[in-house]
């Protein structure tokens, strides 16, 4: 390919749109409301739940009715956006969003907050892979692609922890039904943004007749999944209602897996999964991600808990970690990423945040935030955004365009089912350690005060030790990008695998070899 030709996209063409920059401001900005919905409620819970009168046994559901729909459905959302088109898809789960948010907002028992939660999952399943897959088609040039991957791996990736900030801020000095109702101008905004700036690439649709079975088995097998590992979280994973999910969800996606291999248009190619890279990204991802969301809710509990600091201060205390996210996405991952093979940045990205996490497993009650949580937010977010990044763009590189929707809800399924295992995985071994540490030492107290401390010491000592499992997943996955990650890097031409006329229909990256 000649020099002028690789460099195509820039010329007003549908697959470098003139407009494409503007439509990465709306793209990230509906990206970072997804994000933020993830953490800012669970600031609000406990106003939420005194005001609506739900109880402690039920309150889980405001978290786990959104993770069910949300991580059920990413699928059938990415085919969806598929078939439809994705700025379609991206507009239509915007508008739901915001209703969905003004519901939850307006709540008066906890059966509407309920829904609205499980609605806000419902389209949130639609938005999310369709913003990754309009990045997908709409940036080609590798050097541009790279920018773009950075901006919205940051985002990903810091968009969480902004939400405490945001959560604490609105719930201390507004009210709690604020953290909804901010979804609605971000929604707003960005749909208006998509409707008039964004044109998607002709010629990507895939308009092959919905796969039924595939979405019920998957679907079915995601909600089993994720209602399995938060299940465990508060009921054990001995419940007899535990273990009969995680066979249900076993048997449904290995019927999924055995229905897609057969039928002739599938809700998820096997092809998309089943290339090392792509594969390997996938997985890594998930793992690591174990790692990182099981971590939020201990730095959480340690630091409002332990150290008494307040909503808004626990948030600005996650700030050096969305800064290292956003120099380690923005700069570093983006400065290298043509430069490099993704594994030499997510590998070593990864090792990184376990030196990170390394600082954590330090904790003690009299630990200073300046000598152990500063430097291990600062490393985490450096590391984890340096992996973000070459991961977003390459999960959805050399991807054939029909099937950009669903190769992107597969990065968002391996975020949520990662995310669902590490609260109730981390949780647990938390949970065991502490009970152990306190029926150790409980017995040398001799005054209430000592036995207040032997509990919080119990409770510090209980989050290191699930802390190390987290450094081990970290580990596993740069071991994994390592071995399976093969793709060298980004080229601005279309090479070998992409096929005869690849170019005529959407000019899409692919890695070269």
């Amino acid at each position: 390919m000649s020099q002028t030709a690789a460099k195509a996209p820039d010329a007003p063409a549908p697959s470098g749109d003139a407009n494409r920059w503007r439509a990465l401001v709306f793209i990230a900005l509906a990206q970072l409301m997804v994000v933020l919905d993830a953490t800012i409620v669970n600031i609000a819970l406990p106003s939420a739940q005194v005001d609506l009168g739900i109880s402690d046994g039920n309150r889980q559901w405001v978290v786990t009715a959104y993770a069910l729909a949300f991580g059920g459905l990413l699928l059938f959302g990415g085919r969806i956006a598929d078939l439809w088109g994705r700025k379609n898809a991206f507009v239509v789960g915007l508008i739901g969003f915001a209703l969905a948010s003004a519901l939850g907002g307006a709540a008066t028992n906890q059966a509407m907050m309920f829904g609205a939660r499980a609605l806000q999952g419902v389209f949130g399943a639609l938005l999310a892979p369709a913003a990754l897959s309009l990045l997908a088609v709409m940036f080609t040039d590798a050097k541009e692609r790279a920018k773009a991957f950075g901006i919205y791996g940051a985002i990903a990736g810091g968009g969480g922890a902004v939400g405490f900030i945001l959560g604490g801020v609105l719930t201390e000095y507004m009210d709690w039904r604020w953290t909804f109702f901010v979804n609605i101008p971000f929604a707003i905004v960005a749909a208006l943004g998509a409707y008039f700036v964004i044109r998607e690439p002709e010629g990507g649709r895939n308009r092959n007749p919905l796969d039924i079975p595939g979405v019920l088995l998957s679907t079915l097998g995601l909600v089993a999944l994720v209602y399995g590992f938060t299940r465990a979280e508060s009921d054990g994973w001995g419940d007899s209602v535990t273990v009969g999910m995680f066979v249900a969800s076993a048997v449904l996606l290995l019927a999924f897996v055995v229905t897609e291999a057969k039928v002739k248009a599938p809700l998820l190619p096997l092809r998309v999964v089943t290339d090392r890279n792509r594969g390997g990204i996938y997985l890594s991802l998930g793992i690591a991600i174990i790692a990182m969301f099981g971590t939020f809710l201990f730095l959480t509990y340690y630091l409002q808990v332990v150290k008494g600091f307040s909503p808004i201060k626990t948030g600005f205390a996650f700030m050096p970690m969305i800064v290292g996210m956003m120099v380690g996405s923005t700069q570093i991952g983006t400065r290298l990423m043509t430069r490099l093979p993704a594994r030499l940045l997510m590998g070593p990205g990864f090792l990184v945040a376990a030196v990170g996490m390394l600082f954590m497993t330090q904790m003690e009650i009299g630990s200073s935030y300046a000598s152990v949580i500063l430097p291990a937010m600062v490393l985490l977010g450096l590391g984890m955004g340096t992996a973000f990044m070459p991961a977003m763009s390459l999960a959805t590189m050399g991807v054939e365009p029909r099937d950009a929707g669903v190769a992107s809800a597969m990065v968002n399924t391996s975020q949520q089912v990662g995310g669902a295992i590490g609260t109730a995985l981390l949780n647990t071994i938390a949970a065991s350690a502490t009970t152990s540490y306190i029926a150790d030492h409980i017995g040398s107290a001799t005054s209430k005060s000592q036995a207040q401390l032997v509990a919080l010491e119990g409770q510090v000592h209980g989050y290191t030790n699930a802390i190390w499992f987290a450094v081990g997943m970290l580990v596993l996955a740069a071991v994994i990008v390592v071995t399976l990650v093969n793709a060298g890097r980004p080229d601005t031409s279309v090479v070998a695998g992409a096929g005869e006329g690849a170019e005529d229909e959407l000019p899409v990256p692919v890695v070269a070899h």
